[in-house]
């Protein structure tokens, strides 16, 4: 359908019901691409009403993370008086809602200072600032005794580590028996390219990715039992699809804050993990046990 400038800035009632079908028969495939194939509609990114809207890509991520952190309480069920170690706190929120559940404690610890000061922050407006602390702190190398906590939860932590077998050892070891560990950690599906791979390594600093099979023989050899495994992988994929979505709609912000140089090197990455994410990764959420009694 071609619509000329009169017909645009005056006079102009709309198209003819065969224009739409042409337009429809033409272009439909690019609208199914672009919005979906199911309704080839508008879907609801989130119900009316509901609290913080998604209304642009970045309150769509941020929703994301706040429904899996609903999930990981709902799975943990931290009790009242239970201590929860969280590895790898980040910003903080998680930990918050883990104590807000049912009123447990939550120690928080994190390699990066800016997250230590943030998480801080966080508790501190939150108001349970009594209950969930934050300390630097490396998983494979813990400084807590023995049987320290009730419960533990590593959420896309693993992935940084150089030496993930040392970690399940340290984890299962400032558990207290029968107590729960929630791990969530990306898996490696077939063989990707060595640039897909290469570009993930770079961009997030992490160690290369192992098996869904391989996690769980590191859990077993550190004595962990497993309760279940839940593959989460369609999220990773569409995870990676955001990324690359919001990398192109804050580039010119990325380019102003971090330099034309590191987003020149950044443009050559994107496309690659997002490849990789949809092609080669799975996702996994395990909860783990320490053998004895709760």
């Amino acid at each position: 359908m071609t619509m000329t400038g009169d017909q645009a800035v005056g006079g102009y009632t709309g198209p003819t019901p065969e224009e739409v079908g042409a337009t429809y028969d033409e272009f439909g495939d690019l609208y199914a691409l672009t919005v979906g194939d199911v309704g080839v509609h508008v879907g609801m990114w989130s119900r009316p009403g509901e609290r913080e809207p998604a209304a642009t890509l970045g309150d769509l991520a941020n929703r994301a993370q706040e429904r899996q952190t609903a999930y990981h309480v709902e799975t943990l069920d931290l009790r009242a008086g239970e201590h929860l170690l969280d590895i790898g706190c980040g910003t903080g929120l998680p930990a918050v809602r883990m104590a807000q559940h049912r009123g447990g404690r939550v120690t928080g610890i994190t390699v990066s200072a800016a997250h230590l000061a943030k998480a801080a922050e966080t508790a501190r407006t939150c108001g349970v600032s009594e209950r969930v602390t934050f300390r630097h702190g490396n998983v494979m190398d813990l400084d807590f005794e023995d049987e320290s906590f009730d419960a533990a939860m590593a959420v896309d932590v693993y992935a940084h580590l150089s030496d993930r077998q040392r970690a399940f050892r340290e984890t299962a070891r400032v558990l207290r028996p029968g107590g729960h560990f929630l791990l969530n950690d990306f898996t490696l599906r077939g063989t990707p390219p060595r640039e897909q791979l290469d570009a993930y390594l770079r961009a997030w600093c992490c160690a290369p990715p192992v098996t869904l099979v391989r996690t769980l023989e590191m859990a077993a050899d550190a004595g962990l039992e497993l309760i279940k495994a839940e593959s989460m992988t369609p999220s990773c994929a569409f995870s990676g699809e955001l990324m690359a979505l919001l990398y192109a709609d804050k580039h010119d912000a990325i380019a102003d804050r971090f330099g034309p140089e590191l987003t020149a090197r950044m443009d050559g990455l994107v496309p690659l993990m997002r490849s990789l994410f949809r092609d080669h990764f799975g996702y996994y959420l395990y909860l783990l046990r320490k053998p004895g009694r709760r």
